[in-house]
């Protein structure tokens, strides 16, 4: 993605956003992995969200399962990942999420390209630029949240001694 490409697709999603909540004040999370395009990547996300008049809860360095948890913790509007997964270092994606912390649908996937194609987005006026507050505390209340589950038993797999080989390609999952 160029970031023109970001600008044009985070603008469509957070008209996209306003259209199908019905309203204008949003909150939208914003999670990246640890690609060297990453920062640049997420500081014009963010600014597009603002600019849009969004507020942005920015987890920072986060795990898709991580920003999706914190769409619902957070009580968010939507969320956007930036992440391409397990493609090359060199490409880059938005994945985007419902207020439900889910994936879009397909269906709501092509409303936000049919918003991009036609590039006819609102920007907020400068009195209601969006606000970022960031939180990186994330990852840890996401573990806290699987370790507090019933079926997990700490106990039993500290006995274990498990030896476990653990590869995060460089990136999140490591922290």
């Amino acid at each position: 993605l160029t970031p023109i490409d970001l600008v044009k697709f985070t603008s469509a999603f957070a008209q996209f956003l306003k259209e199908s909540l019905g309203k204008d004040n949003l909150t939208v999370v914003v999670g990246r992995d640890a690609r060297v395009s990453g920062f640049m990547v997420k500081n014009l996300v963010i600014g597009t969200l603002m600019g849009m008049g969004v507020d942005v809860i920015d987890t920072d360095l986060s795990t898709t399962p991580t920003v999706e948890m914190a769409v619902i913790d957070k009580k968010a509007d939507g969320g956007i990942i930036l992440t391409a997964s397990h493609n090359p270092m060199q490409w880059n994606a938005l994945k985007f999420l419902s207020h439900l912390g889910e994936f879009i649908t397909n269906a709501e996937g092509k409303r936000v390209l049919e918003l991009a194609d036609k590039c006819d987005f609102s920007f907020a006026t400068v009195e209601k630029l969006g606000h970022c507050t960031t939180d990186t505390t994330t990852i840890d209340k996401h573990i806290e949240k699987i370790l507090a589950l019933p079926l997990v038993d700490k106990d039993a797999i500290a006995k274990a001694d498990f030896k476990v080989c653990f590869d995060a390609v460089n990136s999140t999952g490591g922290l």
